[in-house]
C-alpha cells in the first residue's frame, strides 16, 4: 500500500492496516458477513450495550496481533536459525491468521454448533482453503501455498509454535480483544487490564511465547479480568436462560421440519436459506447464507407457527421471557424428576420448557500432556533467561491454578414462581413447586 489506512475503534482506539491484502481480505463477502453475527449471542438480552459484532472483534484481533509482532520485530528479530527470536517473514500469515480467526461462526454462534453440530474452526478452514472463496483468492495472491499456511495456524499445526501461540493459547490477541471488546461493550469495566503493558513484556523463544518476568503483574491483572468476566458475564443465569430458550426453539423447529418431512406434508413454514441446514446437507456456500439476521427473521415468523410449542418458545425469545433457573449440585440433582414431574402437570412439554445446564471453566492451568485439552501455560522469563510457569511465581494466580468455578443449573418456565396467581388452577402446583427453592438453590423439601 503507497499508505496506511486507519480504522477508529472505540477499544483500541486506532487500526492501522500496512498490507493490501488485509484491506482485499476485509473487503469480501465472506468477511462482511461477520458484521450480521453477533460476538456474545444472545447476551445482549441482558447487558444492553453487547451488540458488537464478530467484525469488530476480528478487526480488534488483527492489531492486536500486529502492535505484537511491531515489537518482536523491533526488539527480538531473529539473527540466526537457532537462536529461538522472531522471524518478520512470519508477520503476514500472523496477521491473516489474526483476522480471519473466526471466520467460520455461525449464527448465534456456539447455540448454532450445538443443534447443528457445526465446528467454526473447521469452517474456518474450509473457507480459507476453499477454491470457491473471495478470501481464498486474495490469499492465494500472496503465494499459492499461503492459503494453507493461514489455515495451519488456525488447525495449531503451523510449525512455528510463537505464531500458533499469539493466536491461540492461554494468553493470546483473541482472548485479549474479546476481553477488552466485551467489557467495553457490556458496561463491566473489571474485563480490563494493560494491554499496551502485556505487548511490552511479550519475548520469543524456540518453544513458543514467554513474558518478561517484570510483567507478572499485568499478567496477574489479566488473569483475574478473564475470571470475573467469566462469573458476571459469560456465565449470568439470564444469558444462559436466553440460550437455552433459543437452543428448544431450534431443536422443536428440527423436530417440526422432520416430522413434515416424514409425512410428506408442506415445509413452508422453513424459510429457504435455512432449508438444507435442518436437511443436514449443506454446501459452504449455503452456509455462508446464514447469519443472526436470517436466524432471527425465521424466528420472528415461528411465532406464528401452526404448531404451539415452536410459536409459544419464539414469542417467549423475541420478547425477552427467559426461562428462571436455580443452582443445583450432586446431592440435589436427584430431585430434578420431581420437579419435571411439577413443570409437565402445570402444562409444559419438558423436553422444550426445563434444561440442566452446566457452565465451568478454569481461570487458568498449567500444562498437562495428559488434560484432554492441554492448555500452553503462560511462561516468565527470568533475567538469566530460565523460564518459569507463571503460577509457579504468583501466589495471586497459584490460588486460580486449577480451580474450577462456575455452576450447574435446571431451568424452567418462569410462570412456576408464580406467588400468587389469581384464578389460576395450577396455583397448587406451583406452590409445590416452590417448595423446593430456598435462595435460588435446590433444596428438599422441609
Amino acid at each position: 500500500m503507497r499508505k496506511e489506512k486507519v480504522l477508529r475503534d472505540p477499544v483500541l482506539n486506532e487500526i492501522h492496516v500496512y498490507d493490501q491484502v488485509i484491506l482485499d481480505l476485509i473487503a469480501t463477502p465472506e468477511f462482511q458477513r461477520l458484521r450480521r453475527v453477533k460476538q456474545l449471542g444472545v447476551t445482549s438480552e441482558v447487558f444492553h450495550g453487547a451488540e458488537h459484532s464478530r467484525f469488530s472483534h476480528s478487526l480488534g484481533v488483527y492489531e492486536i496481533a500486529r502492535r505484537i509482532e511491531r515489537h518482536l520485530a523491533q526488539f527480538y528479530p531473529t539473527q540466526t536459525n537457532t537462536d529461538g527470536l522472531w522471524n518478520p517473514e512470519e508477520r503476514l500469515v500472523l496477521l491473516c491468521a489474526a483476522l480471519l480467526h473466526d471466520l467460520g461462526h455461525g449464527a448465534y454462534s456456539h447455540t448454532f454448533e450445538h443443534i447443528f453440530n457445526t465446528d467454526h474452526e473447521a469452517y474456518t478452514q474450509e473457507i480459507i482453503l476453499s477454491p470457491t472463496t473471495q478470501i481464498n483468492a486474495v490469499l492465494k495472491q500472496v503465494a499459492p501455498d499461503f492459503p494453507e499456511k493461514v489455515a495451519q495456524v488456525i488447525a495449531k499445526t503451523y510449525p512455528n509454535p510463537q505464531v500458533v501461540q499469539l493466536i491461540s493459547s492461554q494468553i493470546d490477541a483473541d482472548r485479549m480483544d474479546y476481553l477488552l471488546r466485551d467489557a467495553y461493550f457490556t458496561g463491566a469495566t473489571y474485563g480490563e487490564f494493560d494491554l499496551a503493558r502485556i505487548i511490552q513484556t511479550i519475548h520469543p523463544y524456540a518453544g513458543g511465547i514467554a513474558f518478561a518476568d517484570k510483567g507478572m503483574n499485568a499478567i496477574e491483572d489479566y488473569v483475574v479480568s478473564r475470571y470475573q468476566m467469566y462469573v458476571q458475564v459469560y456465565f449470568h443465569p439470564v444469558s444462559r436462560a436466553m440460550e437455552v430458550l433459543l437452543q428448544h426453539l431450534l431443536e422443536r423447529a428440527k423436530s417440526v421440519f422432520e416430522n413434515h418431512a416424514e409425512r410428506g406434508l408442506s415445509n413452508a413454514f422453513m424459510p429457504k436459506a435455512l432449508m438444507p441446514l435442518f436437511e443436514g446437507d449443506i454446501t459452504l456456500d449455503e452456509y455462508l447464507m446464514i447469519d443472526d439476521s436470517v436466524m432471527l427473521a425465521a424466528i420472528s415468523e415461528w411465532r406464528n407457527s401452526d404448531d404451539s410449542v415452536l410459536a409459544d418458545l419464539s414469542r417467549r425469545f423475541l420478547n425477552r421471557v427467559p426461562l428462571k433457573s436455580i443452582v443445583i449440585d450432586e446431592q440435589t440433582r436427584s430431585l430434578l424428576p420431581q420437579l419435571r414431574e411439577l413443570v409437565e402437570t402445570a402444562g409444559f412439554d419438558t423436553q422444550y420448557y426445563t434444561a440442566e445446564n452446566d457452565s465451568f471453566d478454569l481461570p487458568y492451568d498449567a500444562y498437562d500432556p495428559k488434560a484432554r485439552k492441554p492448555r500452553t501455560q503462560i511462561e516468565l522469563r527470568q533475567q538469566n533467561g530460565d523460564l518459569i510457569e507463571l503460577s509457579q511465581k504468583s501466589a495471586l494466580v497459584q490460588a486460580l491454578t486449577g480451580r474450577v468455578f462456575g455452576d450447574a443449573r435446571f431451568f424452567f418456565p418462569s410462570e412456576m414462581l408464580q406467588e400468587h396467581p389469581v384464578e389460576d388452577m395450577m396455583a397448587p402446583v406451583y406452590a409445590d413447586f416452590q417448595q423446593y427453592i430456598e435462595n435460588g438453590q435446590l433444596i428438599e423439601p422441609k
